[in-house]
């Protein structure tokens, strides 16, 4: 099993972070290389589709308002790995917050430091959006 982690801290209230966020249909709200996402299943699974074209469905695991976290696992999608699960969390830091966006995966017919890369980027960009989003 391998990992990928990335965070950021941003100016804006974990309260006002997560009302971007928080919403496992919100991914278009903040994230450019997600410009569509759709519930089914009773808001339980997302499919979303990327800038590229590329289709990604989504099973939502575990939500909780409390702490300001989801996690999720990849049912179908371009990435090369399996048993992925991620979590988005965001946490109340001094006046601002933290997000954190993790990971864990199998790699298939890649590397697991290629994987990595591969997931840290994407946690980091999505990051850098959303700090953009809140920050401008």
């Amino acid at each position: 099993m391998s990992n990928a982690y990335a965070s950021v801290e941003l100016q804006a209230s974990a309260e006002q972070v997560w009302q971007l966020i928080g919403g496992f249909d919100s991914l278009p709200d903040w994230l450019p290389f997600i410009p569509q996402s759709g519930l089914s299943e009773g808001g339980r699974v997302r499919t979303l589709k990327s800038v590229g074209g590329d289709v990604i469905i989504e099973r939502l695991l575990d939500f909780s308002e409390s702490q300001r976290s989801y996690t999720y696992t990849i049912l179908q999608g371009p990435a090369p790995v399996r048993d992925y699960q991620s979590t988005l969390r965001v946490q109340a830091q001094g006046r601002g917050s933290k997000v954190e966006w993790f990971g864990s995966f199998t790699p298939e017919n890649i590397s697991e430091a290629e994987a990595q890369a591969m997931f840290e980027g994407i946690y980091k960009d999505g990051l850098a959006a959303l700090k953009q989003a809140m920050e401008g």
